[in-house]
C-alpha cells in the first residue's frame, strides 16, 4: 500500500497573493511532518483544481487521501461544495479511499495564531485591558459559522480585551454583525480609546482587502495580519489530519 495523502483544499482566488499562501502554509505543514505527503487544490480560480489532484494521485498508485478544508467555520462550501467535489471523485475513483476532515475552528490554536498576528502588529499584553478588538471574519449567512464567530468573541474578551466585537467583511449584517468599519466606530462610542482590528482569515484576498478598508476608514490604531502560514496553524492542520484517520480507524476496527 502507499503512503496516506493529506490534501488541503483551498477555496482559490483570482488574487495571487491567496494561492501563494497556502503554499506557503502546505510547506510549513509539510516540514512540521516530513514522512508526509500534502499536496494543495483549489476549488476554483486556481490550478491544479481538486479533481485534478485526486486524479493525479489515483494514476500514482494512491490508496488513501484525507482532504482537509481549508475553512474556519462550517457554512457552505464544507457542507455542500467540498463534499459534491468528493462525491464525484470517490464516484470516478472507486480504488481510492477519499475521506474529508472537519474545518478548522474553532481552536484554540487559531485564537494562538490570531494573538500571534496582533502581537506582531503592535499589541502587547499590557495593552489589552484599555484595547477593544474586532474579531473580522470574511462572512456568511450560515447559522452555525455565525455561532462560531459569536462564540470565539465571547472566549476573547475573557482574555483581557476590554471589548471585543464580531464583524464581517461583506455587508451581510446576518447575525446582528456589523461591517468592520461599523464595529471600529460602535466601540469608539462606547469610549474604547484604542482599537485593534483582527482578519479571521487564512488568506489574503478580496474580503481581507475590504476588513482592512474598513479599519483604515474607521481610524482602527492596529490592524493585524491575516493567520497565513503561521506554525500553529499548521500544527492544526496535522491535528484536523490525525483525528480524521483515527476516527476512521475507530470505525473501522468497531
Amino acid at each position: 500500500m502507499s503512503q496516506p495523502v493529506l490534501l488541503l483544499i483551498a477555496h482559490g482566488s483570482r488574487d495571487p497573493r491567496h494561492a501563494a499562501t497556502v503554499h506557503a502554509l502546505t510547506e510549513r505543514v509539510r516540514a512540521e511532518r516530513p514522512g508526509l505527503r500534502v499536496e494543495t487544490g483549489f476549488l476554483e480560480f486556481n490550478a491544479p483544481s481538486v479533481p485534478r489532484v485526486l486524479e493525479r494521485l489515483a494514476a500514482e498508485g494512491a490508496d488513501e487521501v484525507t482532504a482537509l478544508p481549508l475553512l474556519l467555520t462550517r457554512a457552505f462550501h464544507a457542507k455542500t461544495d467540498i463534499p459534491s467535489v468528493l462525491r464525484e471523485a470517490r464516484a470516478r475513483l472507486p480504488r481510492l479511499h477519499i475521506r474529508q476532515a472537519d474545518v478548522l475552528g474553532p481552536s484554540p490554536l487559531l485564537n494562538a495564531t490570531l494573538t500571534r498576528r496582533l502581537r506582531e502588529a503592535g499589541v502587547r499584553p499590557g495593552d489589552l485591558p484599555r484595547t477593544g478588538l474586532v474579531l473580522a471574519s470574511a462572512g456568511s449567512t450560515d447559522p452555525e459559522a455565525i455561532a462560531v464567530i459569536a462564540e470565539i468573541a465571547r472566549e476573547l474578551r475573557h482574555t483581557g480585551w476590554c471589548a471585543v466585537r464580531p464583524a464581517f467583511a461583506s455587508a451581510v449584517h446576518a447575525g446582528g454583525f456589523s461591517r468592520t468599519e461599523d464595529a471600529v466606530r460602535a466601540l469608539r462610542a462606547e469610549g474604547v480609546r484604542r482599537v485593534a482590528v483582527a482578519p479571521y482569515v487564512i488568506a489574503p484576498g478580496r474580503l481581507p482587502d475590504r476588513i482592512a478598508a474598513g479599519a483604515e476608514a474607521a481610524g482602527a490604531d492596529v490592524l493585524a495580519g491575516v493567520l497565513g502560514p503561521a506554525p500553529e496553524l499548521a500544527r492544526l492542520l496535522l491535528d484536523r489530519y490525525d483525528e480524521a484517520r483515527v476516527t476512521v480507524g475507530a470505525s473501522l476496527s468497531a
